[in-house]
């Protein structure tokens, strides 16, 4: 697939004017980050809910939304475990609901889930405004963000053979290699950088080593977080997931990799606390 100026020009025009708000969001944390998540649950319950219920987007947005919110909000109240069972019975609530509304209470239910988990986890790594919890709060969008860029322009530039032509027509083996590089030298880079706050074995200098591997588990699942979206598109018959970003299509479009990827940098930080001796 041959580049196009117009489509890079638009989708770097578009990242210019959000990505500012979003990362000094992230920097400042608090409450700055939470209305940041707010927004963007809103925003993505919203988008859910056009691509799987069209004709009654309003139901289900309202239906996935509560849960999305209740949960993020018990997750910014430093109660990860009431989080996660808010969203169990979120999803629940919001089956129940948008069944009596004649809608598909299974799309609802896994709308809450799908879109809720991550957001919960990313709440918990920012952890408040706390400079450790930025730190991997940053390694989860960099190796997302790198691994995204970098799947796409290697993609473009040097084709080759699909990686998934049934769901997603565009998607290169190359470009899922491009991915692959681009994540791993992130996480080593950051793990070096910042290794009071990455390391599991201070002693053992593995620090590098460790942000390579768990910058390589991230940018496997950022990709599998794109391929996935593409495959509930697909399902739903819609080609974006919404019109909000030129270029990029929908908020989901933009953030299905980074949701998968939050699932494993959270993972790798449970790790780290429980049995590194990191932070």
């Amino acid at each position: 697939m041959a580049v196009r100026a117009g489509d890079i020009g638009l989708r770097a025009a578009s990242a210019i004017v959000l990505a500012p708000a979003a990362v000094l969001a992230i920097w400042l944390g608090g409450l700055w980050f939470l209305a940041l998540m707010l927004l963007a649950c809103g925003l993505l319950a919203v988008e859910w809910s056009t691509m799987s219920a069209a004709r009654a987007w309003r139901v289900m947005a309202g239906a996935v939304g509560f849960g999305l919110i209740a949960g993020v909000i018990a997750a910014y109240a430093n109660q990860l475990s009431l989080a996660l069972v808010l969203l169990v019975f979120g999803a629940a609530a919001a089956g129940i609901y948008a069944r009596s509304r004649g809608q598909e209470a299974l799309d609802a239910a896994y709308g809450v889930l799908y879109l809720g988990w991550p957001a919960v986890l990313l709440i918990w790594l920012r952890d408040g405004d706390t400079a450790i919890g930025l730190s991997w709060t940053v390694f989860a969008f960099a190796v997302a963000w790198s691994s995204d860029v970098m799947a796409y322009l290697v993609g473009s530039l040097v084709g080759g053979p699909k990686l998934w032509p049934r769901f997603s027509p565009n998607k290169t083996w190359s470009g899922f290699i491009g991915g692959l590089v681009a994540g791993t030298a992130t996480g080593a880079i950051m793990a070096g950088v910042f290794p009071a706050w990455f390391s599991f074995w201070p002693d053992m200098g593995l620090n590098v080593l460790w942000g390579a591997m768990l910058g390589f588990a991230a940018a496997v699942a950022t990709m599998a977080g794109d391929l996935w979206e593409s495959a509930l598109k697909r399902r739903f018959g819609v080609k974006d997931a919404g019109t909000l970003i030129p270029g990029h299509g929908g908020l989901l479009d933009r953030v299905d990799g980074l949701m998968f990827a939050v699932v494993v940098v959270a993972c790798g930080r449970l790790f780290a606390i429980h049995w590194g001796g990191g932070a």
